[in-house]
């Protein structure tokens, strides 16, 4: 793993707690997993919430409001589709990256208007790229998911 970290938001010296470059939810019923991405975030200066199934991902995301979703499909209560369509309703404009060991979802992922899909194992340099272009995307880009017939779900994969 060859993630790296952003620079300080502020070399001042200050004592106060720096701003979170974004929060981050990541819902895995996999606590190795989630707690590993959660590892990886906070190093990197995100907030993490976590989320153990599709249904406490919906409670979570609606009670912390994060800027990014991170999601896998495999999970009991709720999974991750029914998570990803409640959480639309609510803010249909919040990037989703899926996260599954389930191959061969791209399709439905982009019918289902996710922003990203990455296969696990997980590249934490890709996967940490994309949340900052997400996070950092203009409205009018964040739009397009849901109005441009073209719109296409981005394949996080590593270039071999």
């Amino acid at each position: 793993m060859s993630y790296s970290s952003p620079a300080p938001a502020s070399e001042s010296g200050s004592r106060t707690a720096q701003k979170p470059i974004a929060r981050v939810l990541i819902v895995d019923d996999d606590s190795a997993v989630r707690k590993a991405v959660a590892a990886v975030f906070r190093e990197t200066g995100y907030e993490t919430i976590e989320a153990h199934d599709g249904a406490h991902a919906m409670t979570q995301f609606d009670a912390e409001r994060p800027d990014v979703v991170l999601l896998d499909v495999n999970m009991p209560e709720k999974n991750g589709w029914q998570a990803l369509d409640a959480i639309a309703k609510i803010d249909p404009l919040v990037p989703i990256i899926v996260i599954t060991a389930r191959p061969n979802q791209l399709g439905v992922a982009t019918g289902r208007g996710v922003d990203a899909l990455m296969e696990k194992p997980l590249d934490f340099d890709i996967l940490l790229d994309a949340v900052q272009r997400f996070v950092s995307q203009p409205m009018k880009d964040r739009c397009r998911r849901l109005t441009d017939p073209n719109f296409r779900t981005e394949f996080l994969s590593p270039v071999h």
